[in-house]
């Protein structure tokens, strides 16, 4: 079974360059320091989400970075996967499915009801990862954005 284990500020210096690899893997253009600032709170204890190392805390294969909130219509406080990234050379070996799979027992005990994430629509090999893991799309829904 992959571990996950809770990422303190100890953790930033093997969260980082992942970070970056995953962000460079999806075209994401950020600062190295707009990176830290958006991971510092999160890994002081921040109420807002949690970031998980994936594998040995030593010698991580992957992290993962919940956000937290709040939905009346999930009854009570809900989950964003906001990033999930697994290091290429451990890819396909059913790693990511073990993450998603404990997820919720490692959160259950926050109380969360609910865990979303935001896919591409036109990538069916995630769009098939995440279904086989219990994720269901809400045709009815679209997910919207608005940038500050």
């Amino acid at each position: 079974m992959t571990a996950l284990h809770l990422a303190g500020p100890q953790d930033a210096d093997r969260l980082m360059p992942m970070i970056a690899a995953f962000h460079a893997e999806r075209g994401i253009a950020q600062s190295v320091e707009a990176r830290a600032e958006a991971l510092g709170p999160l890994l002081e204890g921040s109420p807002y989400g949690v970031a998980y190392l994936v594998g040995p805390a030593r010698a991580p294969i992957g992290y993962v970075v919940i956000s937290f909130g709040w939905s009346l219509e999930m009854g009570g406080m809900d989950g964003f996967l906001d990033e999930i990234y697994i290091r290429p050379g451990v890819r396909g070996r059913g790693i990511g499915s073990e993450v998603l799979q404990n997820l919720p027992k490692a959160l259950a005990g926050a109380g969360l009801k609910a865990l979303h994430l935001e896919a591409r629509r036109d990538d069916p090999r995630i769009d098939g990862f995440y279904r086989r893991n219990k994720f269901e799309a809400r045709t009815d829904h679209l997910l919207m954005t608005r940038r500050f």
